[in-house]
């Protein structure tokens, strides 16, 4: 049980450390601090006020024996000697009651003093703790920001950690998307799986489209070759006839002019 209550004790304190904003723990107590010092001045209007009040009865009390001196000596003047005892007897009552009522006053005006500069000082203390919990409440607030500004900028914070785990699980689940579409390619290619649509050709097919694409390539690689050998030929074979026909013009022009040669020999012979 002991093991328990201690276990209990410090979960609550974390919880508690963890819930605690030090600027609003400054303002309670800088709050009862003010709830304090206002519970002092009243305590200083009380016994001021008890001070008034026992003023007042002193006067009473004195203006009651001075009018009991008076009438003692107007007795005394008109020879009542008795009721000069009685009003003398009265007045020495009531000088007793003034005593003890100015002996309570300079108690309750020493107290009065007390509280005065106890309120005065406590005055003082508050207004410095004022000053101290608004310093300390700015410098929190700035350290309070740049951490997180820190944290922001390291990657450590809730909000980026959060952000951080977003991005790497989807370069995980890219990663993992991009690994099956390449493993189906490979199981496709090599006819593990088939291809239901029928489009994906297997490893021997698509060696034999290779081997046929690069033999069409061959074969009209040699028709041009063999289109622009043939075109030099026949440039060629043009060439030869026109200088053939020429050659036959000039054999039919010695052969005319060897027929008529001998036609005109005799003529020559004949004169």
């Amino acid at each position: 049980m002991k093991r328990m209550g201690m276990i209990f004790r410090a979960k609550a304190n974390k919880a508690l450390d963890r819930a605690e904003d030090p600027r609003e723990t400054l303002d309670y107590s800088y709050q009862k601090q003010l709830e304090l010092l206002q519970k002092v001045r009243r305590g200083v209007a009380d016994v001021a006020t008890s001070r008034k009040r026992l003023e007042l009865q002193l006067n009473q009390l004195q203006s009651q024996s001075t009018k009991l001196e008076d009438q003692g000596r107007k007795a005394l003047a008109l020879g009542r000697e008795d009721l000069a005892r009685e009003a003398l007897s009265r007045r020495a009552a009531l000088q007793q009651q003034v005593t003890d009522l100015e002996t309570q006053h300079a108690t309750l005006q020493g107290e009065e003093e007390k509280l005065t500069l106890a309120a005065q000082r406590l005055q003082a203390k508050v207004d410095a703790f004022r000053t101290k919990k608004e310093t300390i409440k700015a410098t929190y607030t700035a350290a309070q920001a740049q951490t997180r500004i820190g944290e922001a900028f390291s990657g450590i914070s809730e909000e980026m950690g959060d952000v951080g785990l977003a991005i790497q699980r989807a370069e995980d689940k890219t990663a993992q998307l991009q690994a099956r579409a390449g493993a189906i390619d490979e199981l496709l290619a090599s006819g593990a799986l088939d291809d239901p649509s029928g489009m994906h050709k297997d490893d021997i097919q698509a060696e034999l489209d290779r081997l046929s694409g690069g033999t069409d390539v061959e074969l009209e690689l040699q028709r041009m070759k063999a289109e622009l050998a043939g075109g030099t030929s026949q440039a060629i074979g043009t060439g030869g006839g026109s200088s053939g026909g020429q050659q036959a013009l000039e054999g039919g022009e010695s052969q005319q002019q060897s027929q008529q040669q001998p036609q005109d020999t005799p003529r020559f012979d004949k004169q």
